[in-house]
This record gives C-alpha cells, structure tokens and sequence, in this order.
C-alpha cells in the first residue's frame, strides 16, 4: 500500500522554522542515555533538514510527568546526546511554547537545532488542547511528525499542532507506516507471524486480522496458555488471565474454519518460580503439573517455529516466547530470534519486548525493519488508523 501522505521530502522548508514532533522518550539513569535507539531513527529527518538549511525545532514527550514539572523527566539529556550524534549545537528552551521557546525559536540560524522542554509538562498536551497545539503551531512555519512511537495518540504536539500549520511526514513515520502496512498488504508467500507476550487481549486485534492473512501464526510467551486452557489441558501456575480464554477460543474456531494454521508449542520450559535461580525440567507435552509454570517454548518448539521462519516469504515477530530476560528461560526467544535474523524473506520486528531481545542477542542489523513504536505498529497491524497520521496533508 503506496503511502498516501506529504511527505517532508517534498516541502519547500529553505529558510523556514520547523516545527519536528520527534520521539524521544528514551530510558535515562540520572542525566545520561542509556539507550539512544530512538534518538538514532530521528537522524535521518533532522539531517534532511539541518542540510536543507532549515531552523529546526524538536519537540517530544518523556515518560508520564502528568502536566506537572518533573525535573527528573527534562528532555536536557536527549539534547546532550543529540548534539553528540549529529555534531552540532542543540539549544534546550525551558518550557512547551512559552516565551523561551519562541525567543529561541526566533534567534534560530538555518540549519540551527532547537529541542523544546518535555511536551508533558503540560497538561494540555494529552488532552489535545487547541491553545497548546496553536502556541506549538506559532513558533514555526510548517509541522513534521516523524515521532511513530506516539502517532497512535492523538495529543496536541502529534494531532492537533497539524491542524495549525502545513503538515508533513517525516523520514522515519513514512517508512514505519510503509513497511508495516507492506506485511498486511502485498506480502510475498508465506506470511508468517510469530506472536508472544503475556496477554492474548493485547494481541487480539492483531490475530484477528491475520488469521484472514496470514498462512500461519505461531504462538509463544504466556499467551499460550488461555489456548491450552480452552482445549482442556492443565496449566500448573502458569500465568493465564481468565478474560483471555474465550478470546482464544474464537481464535481456535476461526482458524480451524478458515486457511490459516495457528499453531502452539507441542513443548515447554518449566520452572517453579519467576526467577533465574528457580528449579527448572523441560516438559515433553503441554500439560503443566501443578507447583510448575511454563516459562519458556521447550526446545522442539523452538526449532519447529524457526523452520517455519526460515522458509516465509514474509516474518512478523512481535513478543517474546518465554521469559528471556531470565538466562535459563531464554533459549525459544534466542531460538526465534536468530531464525527472524537469518531469514532469506522480508523481516518485520515490532515494538518493545522483541526489539530488546534482538538488542540482547545482537541481531538488530539482521533484520529488515525493526518498528520503534510498541503500541502504535500494533494498532497500525490491525488495521486501525493513527490519529498522528491521519492529521497529516495527504500527498
């Protein structure tokens, strides 16, 4: 599916103040990032334009300060590791607008870098109020949003700020949605999509709409287990949500009467409890003794998920298959992991829990696109439209 919005390769921005909703709402320990990932996919844009001798204003939110000022929450250390990257000057205004920002924002040189104060220090920000988003919209001439982590909300630095001012697509937020939508759209055969994660109502949506696309779906993590539960095996102290079980019995029974295979673990990883040092045995079967949880996909699962893997045409992976963040339980998510790396197919990682994993084994760059957005590349998988999107010029 060709995307269909303005794209800010196509505007006239020489010269011109704009206005860049970026996402960096980036782990920090004290005043020092401790992983620059986001801050790295918004380089492309903010080259793009610093090179086009644009004046360029950043604005993005940080954690959940609620409206309130919340010290520990300032943008200070994006900046500094912005500034590193790109090996330029990047000026911090202290506050969203206000009179720092648009004193700053006016004395900005072309090609000059200027990050705002965190958008969430303002309580209009999540309300989507139209002051803000018109006091965002007077500091610059025209809008790009290339922040996809936060296009699914539609708040007043994302949506309502494009209603204000000529409005663009940046580098990032155009190729996230392309190859995205490229999986659900024109995929080359096989589709296959790995799903994992604790919580089947997490993913609903998205095994919803590719049970009518896709050749199959295996499942992995916690998710597995309301499966089990509606076909009447045992669980032992596996984590299920009660609410989750009649979710995967509809999914059974579509599968079963549509074409595609949605497919369990025949083999699990069980330990006693959630932690590294637990006893642990590998369970030949599915049925979970009580005092035990499933943890982990057991090894025969593992290498039954990565032949599928290895001859898709096309991979979406998002959600790990067990509790990799504990060594011993590690092994089906490494197992998936390297498959998706090695895959001769088109490879889509997205959002969260699997992106840390291809982190923690090293297998980023293997990949074909590795989404920076948890929530949003699932809403946009299912098929739902991004308020952060939709507010922009169409082409």
């Amino acid at each position: 599916m060709a995307f269909d919005k303005a794209s800010v390769t196509g505007a006239d921005v020489d010269g011109k103040r704009v206005l860049v909703r970026v996402d960096f709402n980036v782990p920090l320990e004290g005043e020092r990032v401790t992983d620059d990932t986001r801050i790295r996919a918004a380089l492309p844009t903010i080259d793009f334009l610093t090179g086009a001798e644009a004046k360029v204003i950043l604005c993005s939110h940080l954690g959940r300060p609620k409206g309130q000022v919340v010290p520990e929450l300032s943008l200070a250390p994006a900046a500094k590791r912005l500034s590193e990257l790109t090996g330029k000057p990047v000026e911090m205004a202290a506050d969203v607008g206000g009179e720092d920002s648009q004193a700053k924002a006016e004395a900005l040189a072309p090609g000059g870098i200027l990050l705002l104060e965190n958008t969430r220090y303002e309580p209009g920000e999540t309300d989507n109020d139209p002051e803000l988003a018109a006091r965002l919209a007077s500091l610059a001439d025209l809008y790009v949003n290339d922040a996809f982590g936060a296009a699914h909300r539609a708040h007043a630095s994302t949506a309502g700020v494009a209603t204000d001012l000529p409005a663009y697509a940046g580098l990032l937020l155009e190729k996230e949605v392309e190859n995205l939508t490229s999986v659900a759209s024109d995929p080359k055969r096989p589709l296959v999509v790995v799903l994992g994660g604790a919580k089947v109502s997490d993913k609903v949506g998205v095994i919803d709409r590719f049970l009518e696309i896709a050749d199959q779906i295996l499942i992995g993590g916690a998710m597995c287990f309301p499966f089990y539960k509606a076909q009447g095996h045992s669980i032992g102290g596996s984590l299920c949500h009660d609410d989750d079980i009649p979710l995967a019995r509809e999914a059974l029974a579509k599968s079963a009467a549509g074409n595609c295979e949605l497919v369990l673990p025949t083999d699990l990883a069980l330990g006693r409890e959630f932690s590294a040092d637990t006893d642990t045995e590998m369970l030949d079967g599915v049925d979970v003794p009580d005092n035990w949880m499933g943890l982990d996909i057991g090894p025969k699962s593992a290498a039954d998920y990565a032949g599928r893997v290895a001859s898709a045409g096309t991979v979406l992976w998002n959600g790990p298959m067990g509790a990799f963040e504990l060594d011993p339980f590690a092994d089906g998510t490494r197992t998936v992991a390297e498959a998706v790396a090695a895959a001769p197919g088109f490879t889509v990682v997205g959002g969260g829990d699997s992106v840390a994993a291809l982190v923690k084994f090293g297998l980023t760059g293997d990949v074909d696109w590795v989404s920076t957005g948890g929530g949003a590349s699932l809403e946009l998988l299912e098929g739902k439209e991004l308020p952060g999107v939709a507010a922009l010029d169409d082409k």
